[in-house]
């Protein structure tokens, strides 16, 4: 064998050694992953995260996948004649627009178990329906009507556990019932917090179209790597975190308050983003560590 083809091998094996103590660490551990955004849309990118998603399974983590469909149930109100409408960055959902989400968000469950099958991975994809996994009440937008919109009050993870338990890989769609079974939507990463503070997971992972967290949204060289809940505060005080990322910061605040120990912000646009932030002593986005968890390169 010639020297190149030896330190590539030598490469790969560096790797490996570098993802162990993290295969040690949380071996049987729950993390969640809320899939969004680009990576939903881009085939390749879809197929990168599932099969990211799936090694986390075969090497001994108990993942869960909570996904959304923002972009594809859009598409298809367009095609059924009618506008989407958004109020103050929520879906306005009435009755015709429920119907067409909760089919588009099933029929997207299904094709990621598909996927996950098809890597020789046993998938179960269910709805926050089923087995009352999560129980809602209607949603306001400022005091706004928004229709069939749900705001989480209860997250019961008992068909969560079980199918973990008999080694299978959930798949959650954003879909809950309130106390009269009527269906709303939910958000997506609404719905992972609650599901992750449910489960107790070790770790939440947002997939989203960012790199992470910046000091300055204008300046991609202050991204942050790490921060702890009081360093988030800060920042959303100073009102250096705006938009999109504010609400999710928030999320990931309310995770870390509730027992998960560490919620990582990351660009879903970089092929296996999963897998570099979990497994290297660096990372790619960002960490919001809770106050007992140590830092990239401490552990």
């Amino acid at each position: 064998m010639d020297e190149k083809n030896m330190q590539s091998l030598l490469g790969k094996a560096e790797v490996l050694i570098e993802a162990l103590p993290y295969i040690q660490e949380f071996n049987r551990r729950i993390i969640v992953v809320k899939y969004g955004g680009s990576a939903m849309v881009d085939e390749e990118l879809k197929r990168h995260v599932i099969q990211d998603v799936t090694l986390l399974k075969l090497v001994g983590f108990k993942p869960i996948i909570v996904h959304g469909g923002g972009k594809e149930i859009s598409r298809w109100v367009e095609k059924a004649g009618m506008k989407p409408v958004f109020v103050n960055g929520l879906r306005k959902t009435d009755a015709a627009t429920m119907e067409i989400a909760e089919m588009v968000l099933n029929k997207v469950n299904k094709s990621l178990v598909a996927l996950v099958e098809e890597l020789g991975v046993n998938a179960v994809g269910v709805s926050g329906k089923d087995g009352g996994l999560l129980k809602v009440k209607k949603k306001y937008a400022d005091g706004e009507d928004i229709g069939f919109v749900g705001e989480i009050t209860e997250a019961n993870p008992k068909i969560l556990h079980d199918l973990l338990e008999k080694d299978f890989l959930p798949i959650v769609c954003p879909v809950g019932m309130d106390d009269k079974y009527q269906s709303y939507n939910i958000n997506a990463d609404d719905a992972a917090c609650a599901i992750a503070k449910a489960v107790n997971a070790e770790k939440l992972a947002f997939l989203t179209d960012i790199e992470g967290v910046y000091k300055d949204p204008a300046d991609k060289g202050t991204l942050i790597s790490e921060l702890n809940v009081e360093e988030a505060r800060a920042l959303i005080g100073g009102g250096l975190i705006g938009g999109g990322m504010l609400p999710k910061l928030n999320s990931c605040i309310d995770a870390i308050e509730n027992g998960v120990s560490r919620v990582h912000i990351l660009d879903g646009r970089i092929a296996h983003c999963l897998l570099l932030e979990i497994f290297t002593n660096q990372g790619i986005g960002t960490a919001i560590l809770g106050d007992k968890e140590q830092g990239y390169g401490q552990e």
